[in-house]
């Protein structure tokens, strides 16, 4: 996610500047033949490229307030995560006990195991929704899946982690055992039935935020909207020119670059917020979000080693 409130030029031009020269060097040649050499009469009435700059305009809107809503969704669902996080944590510590002195080690290591797990839960699912969907944009960056869940190795024990790595939906493992270790612990008395129905009810709040994820990873705006748009700005600029040449010569040059440019950036802005789960610099900040849930829940327990907060990198932005 980009945190700054000024973007910076290298990061602008390293997305626009293939358009921006095709817009520098067709704007030149349509002057140079209709100004200097006076080898062809270029211009075209100004009204034609208004009633195609309204609608663009109009269109462009309509996507990015799609793409926004996606991507806002995306962020409340991993904000609801943050919260039934801490849910968890607490219930596992306060619902998981018994009187028996002799089992309180047992019970220690299980609500442990309980909480270091959901934490791996946590980053299992930022990695598993960051993976390529096969629709994703040429710029999506380079994705090392193996590398990625190596850091959940650390929150699950060996033979739990191999079958995890293994699994479809790694996430949805994890879930599972969750589970299980519930019923042995409500088979050994540590749970009442109460209690064991509240923390399978957390546990299918995980499930849903898991699958309201997927939703949104699964299932690309309409691709006609992304398509259309990309091929209306492209006529929209090539136009520019030929509209402007006739009453502003050299000047048109700068000022069809200038307004093309901030259709290409509506544009832009639009096909790259679409898709929250892309690992982009534009995705939702779920390895932030992720770090946060892990403070949380290490504090609960009085661990030392809490990783300290994400921050933004140079270039402005929160992962």
């Amino acid at each position: 996610m980009l945190v700054d409130r000024n973007l910076k030029p290298k990061l602008i031009l390293f997305y626009t500047w293939r358009s921006l020269l095709y817009y520098t060097l067709l704007a030149i040649a349509v002057f140079l033949l209709h100004d200097y050499y006076r080898i062809f009469s270029l211009s075209i009435p100004f009204n034609t490229i208004t009633a195609l700059s309204t609608a663009i305009a109009i269109f462009l809107g309509f996507k990015n307030n799609s793409a926004y809503d996606r991507w806002w969704e995306a962020r409340k669902i991993w904000g609801l995560l943050v919260n039934y996080s801490r849910v968890w944590e607490r219930e596992v510590r306060m619902l998981i006990r018994n009187n028996n002195p002799e089992e309180q080690a047992e019970i220690k290591e299980l609500k442990i195991k309980l909480i270091s797990r959901h934490i791996g839960f946590v980053n299992a699912l930022r990695v598993y929704l960051r993976k390529p969907s096969g629709f994703e944009t040429k710029e999506t960056e380079l994705f090392e899946e193996e590398n990625q869940y190596l850091e959940i190795k650390k929150h699950l024990n060996n033979d739990e982690y191999v079958n995890f790595y293994h699994k479809v939906n790694p996430p949805n493992y994890l879930l599972d055992n969750q589970g299980d270790d519930l019923k042995s612990a409500f088979e050994k008395g540590w749970i009442s039935d109460y209690h064991l129905i509240r923390l399978e009810e957390t546990l299918i709040e995980f499930n849903n935020i898991q699958g309201m994820c997927e939703r949104i990873k699964n299932t690309p705006l309409l691709r006609q909207y992304s398509y259309f748009s990309r091929v209306f700005v492209f006529i929209h600029a090539s136009l520019l020119p030929f509209a402007f040449v006739g009453d502003l010569h050299l000047a048109m040059i700068p000022i069809s670059v200038a307004i093309s440019f901030v259709f290409l950036a509506l544009d832009l802005i639009g096909e790259r917020t679409e898709d929250p789960f892309e690992n982009r610099l534009e995705d939702v900040p779920m390895t932030a979000l992720s770090i946060t849930i892990e403070r949380d829940l290490k504090e609960s327990l009085d661990e030392p080693n809490i990783p300290s907060k994400n921050k933004p990198n140079s270039d402005g932005v929160l992962l």
